[in-house]
């Protein structure tokens, strides 16, 4: 990756991070924490890698992308905002009433959503059957989705990896956002599923392990997972919790609480800042 791009990139993960704050602390609750580990593989996706168009959402070859940790949605909604499938002035609206912009991703309301989610284990196998389908009907399209690490304590998780294994499904790939903390604590004190890369093998699945906040290990991971035939492939991405909000970095608490007005304004002087030195 060149430098220009990688900063262009920074730049809009930035923006997004500005989004997803701004919309939790409009809102008075939301998930700030797994959506901003997540910011940055959202960010490649949208901005860089997936075959999509804003200007129209249901193009039939598009590629997929099911946040199965819907939960994150602050993350989602910022980036199609970002990405102009609706103005960033909805993000203030995150959770209101009359609001498109609800607690978790909604497909009937939303441009740019391929999947409602937020049942825990389900967003996988909903983006299972999108790949079975593309298969099916060569649609010539590749899906994408994001798995938190707690979440993958749910057995439907594994239920549906072994079924794309079975089936072949090298049009699929799946991130583990392992930023180490869910709701309780760390993933190891509420019920360990590691280790991520030697189970997702045992399935049968290609396996890349990197760390999702650094946009080339990103791409180098993508670029690979196109490569593979056969095989559906989860990336095991290494994040951080909170990323790039300093007192929410790796602090559990900050999993479903939204910032007070005095939080909010530290956390986007931070973002300024940081938007600030990219230029």
């Amino acid at each position: 990756m060149d430098l220009l791009t990688e900063k262009k990139l920074k730049q809009t993960a930035c923006k997004v991070r500005m989004g997803i704050i701004e919309g939790v602390h409009a809102a008075k609750a939301g998930h700030p924490g797994g959506s901003l580990s997540c910011t940055d593989i959202l960010t490649y996706l949208y901005f860089v890698h997936m075959n999509i168009d804003p200007q129209n959402p249901q193009m039939e070859n598009r590629d997929r992308l099911v946040l199965s940790k819907g939960h994150a949605a602050p993350a989602l909604y910022s980036v199609l905002a970002q990405r102009g499938y609706f103005s960033p002035e909805l993000l203030k609206t995150l959770r209101q009433i009359g609001s498109i912009l609800q607690g978790h991703p909604d497909m009937k309301h939303i441009p740019g959503v391929d999947m409602s989610s937020g049942s825990l284990g389900q967003g996988i196998s909903a983006a299972v059957g999108m790949a079975l389908s593309g298969k099916h009907f060569d649609g010539g399209y590749r899906v994408y989705t994001i798995l938190g690490d707690g979440e993958s304590e749910e057995g439907q998780v594994w239920e549906a990896a072994m079924f794309a294994a079975n089936k072949k499904l090298d049009n699929l790939v799946a991130f583990v956002d392992w930023n180490n903390l869910q709701i309780d604590g760390t993933i190891e004190e509420v019920n360990s599923p590691l280790p991520f890369d030697k189970k997702f093998e045992a399935f049968g699945w290609n396996v890349i392990v990197i760390n999702g906040n650094d946009f080339t290990e990103i791409e180098n991971a993508l670029e690979a997972a196109k490569a593979v035939k056969g095989k559906p492939t989860a990336i095991i991405a290494k994040t951080v919790k909170g990323k790039g909000v300093s007192f929410m970095e790796n602090v559990v608490n900050w999993h479903g609480v939204a910032p007070n007005d005095e939080e909010y304004e530290k956390a986007m002087a931070e973002l300024n800042a940081e938007l600030a030195s990219l230029q």
